[in-house]
Order: C-alpha cells, then sequence, then structure tokens
C-alpha cells in the first residue's frame, strides 16, 4: 500500500507498507465465521490487505451458511462443490502460487487452515522470503506447520480477540514511551542518508515518514523530549532546532547533512 503524506513544501512523500493475502480453509476451520473481524484487523495490523479468499463447498449447509457471512466483509469466496479428496485444499494451492508469482507479490501471507497437507506449499513460500502466518482450529492442528512456521507465527483463532488487543496495548505503549533529542537527531540523520541513498526528495514529510518506518521507537514528533522534558508541536520544529544547533541543514526545503 502506498500511504500518501503531505509534506511542509505541499509535496506528497510516500511510505511502502507490506501487502498482506489470506487463504481460509473454511471446512477446516469453520469456527473463522466468528472471528472474522478480528481477523481482518490483525491483517490491517501488517499492512494493506490484497487479497481474502474463502474456500468452501456449497454442498454443505453449514459452510453456505459461513460463507455468506463473510462474504459480507469483502472475502472472495471460492466455491469447490467436489467430493473429491482434498479438492478444495488443491484450489487455493493453486491460487496462492499463482498470486505470488504474480506482481507485485504479497509478503505476507496469513492461513486459516490446520491441514498438513498444506505444508509443502508453505515451505515453497518460506523459501522465497515470504512471511507466513497459520491460525488454526483447536483440535485440527498439524504439529508439521507449527514447526515450519514457529510458535510466533501461529496461533489458534479463538486467541484472536487477545491478539488484537494486545497489539493495541503495545502500540498505546510506544506512543507514549519518549525518546530523548540526541536520539531523535540520530534518527532524523540516518533518515536523511536513507533517503538520500534512495535518489528521494528529503522533504520534511518524506524524513518524517522514514524516521517513523525505520525507527520504532519513534512514534512521531509528539514523543520527542527535550532536556528540560518538553515536547515539539509539530515535526517542522523540531528540524529548526536541529538546524540552529548545526546537526542538519535546509536548503530549497530539503534537509541536507552537513559536511
Amino acid at each position: 500500500m502506498i500511504d500518501i503524506h503531505l509534506g511542509s513544501s505541499g509535496k506528497t512523500t510516500q511510505q511502502q507498507q507490506s501487502l498482506v493475502s489470506i487463504y481460509c480453509d473454511l471446512q477446516n476451520v469453520l469456527s473463522i465465521k466468528k472471528q472474522a473481524d478480528f481477523l481482518l484487523s490483525f491483517a490491517q495490523s501488517k499492512g494493506r490487505i490484497d487479497c481474502k479468499n474463502l474456500y468452501h463447498n456449497s454442498q454443505h449447509k453449514n459452510q453456505v451458511d459461513a460463507k455468506n457471512n463473510l462474504k459480507s466483509l469483502g472475502f472472495n469466496c471460492v466455491d469447490v462443490p467436489c467430493s473429491l479428496k482434498n479438492s478444495a485444499d488443491n484450489q487455493l494451492i493453486a491460487d496462492c502460487i499463482k498470486q505470488v508469482a504474480l506482481k507485485p507479490s504479497p509478503d505476507i501471507i496469513i492461513f486459516v487452515l490446520g491441514d498438513r497437507d498444506f505444508a509443502g506449499l508453505i515451505c515453497v513460500l518460506l523459501s522465497l522470503g515470504k512471511k507466513v502466518i497459520i491460525f488454526a482450529q483447536r483440535g485440527s492442528a498439524s504439529q508439521t506447520l507449527i514447526k515450519l512456521v514457529g510458535n510466533d507465527n501461529f496461533h489458534f483463532v479463538d486467541e484472536l480477540p487477545q491478539l488484537i488487543v494486545e497489539k493495541n496495548l503495545l502500540q498505546i505503549s510506544s506512543i507514549n514511551s519518549p525518546i530523548n533529542y540526541n536520539e531523535a537527531i540520530e534518527y532524523l540523520v540516518k533518515a536523511i542518508k536513507i533517503a538520500l541513498s534512495q535518489g528521494k526528495s528529503t522533504v520534511l514529510g518524506y524524513i518524517n515518514s522514514l524516521m517513523r518506518e525505520h525507527f520504532s521507537n519513534y512514534q512521531g514528533v509528539s514523543c520527542i523530549r527535550t532536556l528540560d522534558g518538553k515536547k515539539f508541536s509539530r515535526f517542522g520544529k523540531f528540524v529548526d532546532a536541529a538546524v540552529k544547533e548545526g546537526k542538519v541543514r535546509m536548503q530549497n526545503q530539503e534537509l541536507l547533512l552537513i559536511e
């Protein structure tokens, strides 16, 4: 996703977000129908949702009822009305491989399943450098899948509400955690170097975005504290202070390093 920010000079700047794909095997994890909202919130916290596919068999009424609920949330519902074993699994695997082969390719793939038949697909995705996160239903989770992605990237579907709460608390804690002025100056200089290495403009908006993107301690100018405990009202004020102290310089509305 491209998140557009407006710099102080009036130019737009861009911050790249990860692309996230969701693949859900409804037959294997029917309980996702009660947690779909939380699943989407979790996925959105990882980046921009580029794909959300749901695989079901219309020959089973319970899957149809669940599918209708999820379709209202924007899921692309793929009907695989076949009695052959693994038919839905095979369709999911084929669609995922096809999407990964295209550009732009997803950075993060979230699976809602638990069948070990997906182990081969997950191995391929991991070898391509993709991040794989799995949500499974209790009692039907394959230990093979858990070992492949690790405990940090494996969850049970009923844990989704708590994961969202923990995510929100972490964000609040991070926003409320101040950083000192010298640390912020260090981030500022490094962000300018990154922009220059990319051949990008160093207008204030883009540098502010780079600081957020590359330094997790920095959550906006309000988290910066001076020696006397005061904070800056806006990013431009912080930059003015850095220029005044000779840490960086400003030319034609762009930030430059001190040579």
